[in-house]
């Protein structure tokens, strides 16, 4: 009976002590959170506060949970003359945002990598074999790899609503145009290779690029907010507002130092700017003007909620809860780093500015607006921040707020508290 009760007193014990460490590491746990929450909170809320950017949405999510989402500042707050708005509109986390180049990833590379997955194209198929405009010699060994990883040497960006009004016109455009660098031996970011992946998607799939992303993607992931046009279907309300008209567009036609002007577009034999606030437009010229608002270099409209489900897929190789979505190894392919550093469709180079000194692995991509998404596989971590920085106007030197720094003060932030 004594032996009875020793036993029972040191399993009681012996409890008890676990109980005592897990409550102590769930506590600090807790503070940890706590304290990265208060940091990002510094963070963004003091850009706000100087006027830097109009407003932010955080969603920090770890083991496909949701550990810290957070609006801050104004959805919109000026108005085309940059005065400030009699009501700005608060920022919500259920806002839609113009996701710019994260299109590019979101949209277009996800179509690539399910069309791969399939078996209906391969990667390293050549373009010519969807687009007969390349089945020439100078553009026959262009790959739909060397499209994804922006080395297949196509000009960097065109104004492409100088020649095309619609998106057969800029397909046409694109493989008119001659190759500016050779192919393969260089990585020179490229809006046109992925405008180029939409027309194969299109060709391959049997769809328009939005009803492929509808029904293979969207629908599948629940991304209930993510859409083109948002507002043809009527049903969004919040939406961030982006530009006065674009300004920094038509400088990079007009303005020969940002390096983007072509010597056979004359700026002044198009002028159809827009002169009011985009909310709700694409702010890329070429996706709105010659391409009706879609496009696979930009173009989606989407929330933090709905991209982190997608993030969430890529985390989990290629699953949504117990169903593969996409396969394991498709997923590896297109997250394995080529001679670049970079891997298929996304940024993996940890020498970018908002991914700096990541982990090995670590994958994500930027977009114009201001939006980003930062991944951290190994630990499951992902960090989506949307911010509306265009609303603010350009500065006196012509250019939008720079957020690079806030989005690595960000991701340090996670890292430091969640590692």
């Amino acid at each position: 009976m004594t032996v009875m009760k020793t036993r029972i007193n040191l399993t009681t014990v012996i409890l008890m002590l676990l109980s005592l460490a897990s409550a102590g590491q769930t506590s600090a746990h807790r503070e940890r959170i706590s304290e990265m929450k208060a940091e990002i909170d510094s963070i963004l809320q003091s850009q706000v506060d100087l006027g830097k950017i109009p407003g932010a949405v955080i969603l920090v999510e770890k083991n496909s949970k949701v550990i810290f989402r957070k609006a801050y500042g104004y959805a919109w707050k000026y108005d085309y003359d940059h005065v400030l708005l009699d009501k700005p509109e608060k920022m919500t986390v259920s806002h839609l945002f113009d996701i710019a180049s994260l299109t590019k990833v979101v949209g277009t590379t996800t179509s690539v990598m399910l069309l791969a997955d399939r078996g209906l194209l391969g990667i390293d198929d050549p373009v010519s074999k969807y687009v007969r405009a390349f089945d020439t010699p100078d553009k026959k060994s262009v790959t739909i790899r060397h499209l994804l990883t922006h080395t297949a040497g196509l000009y960097e960006w065109y104004p492409m609503y100088y020649v095309a009004a619609n998106k057969y016109e800029s397909y046409r455009l694109i493989g008119d145009l001659p190759l500016k660098f050779p192919v393969g031996e260089q990585r020179r970011y490229s809006d046109l290779g992925f405008v180029l992946l939409g027309e194969i998607i299109e060709t391959v799939s049997g769809q328009s690029l939005k009803d492929f992303m509808e029904t293979n993607i969207f629908r599948p992931l629940r991304m209930k907010h993510t859409t083109y046009n948002p507002l043809s279907s009527g049903s969004f309300r919040k939406i961030a507002a982006t530009s006065a008209g674009n300004p920094y567009e038509k400088r990079m036609v007009y303005d020969s130092t940002l390096g983007y002007t072509v010597k056979e577009i004359d700026p002044a034999q198009w002028n159809g700017w827009r002169t009011y606030i985009l909310r709700g437009e694409v702010n890329d010229g070429n996706a709105w003007y010659a391409n009706g608002g879609i496009s696979g270099a930009a173009g989606l409209f989407s929330t933090a909620g709905d991209i982190c489900k997608l993030v969430d897929m890529l985390i989990n190789n290629g699953r949504i809860g117990t169903k593969q979505f996409i396969s394991e190894k498709t997923v590896e392919a297109f997250l394995t780093k080529d001679r670049f550093n970079n891997g298929l469709g996304w940024m993996m180079d940890p020498s970018n500015s908002f991914i700096r000194d990541a982990p090995e692995g670590s994958f994500g991509h930027t977009g114009f607006t201001g939006t980003s998404i930062s991944v951290v596989p190994y630990k499951k971590l992902s960090v989506i921040l949307l911010i509306n920085r265009q609303n603010t106007g350009l500065s006196n030197s012509g250019e939008y707020c720079n957020v690079s720094p806030v989005r690595l003060q960000v991701f340090k932030a996670v890292m430091k508290y969640l590692n």
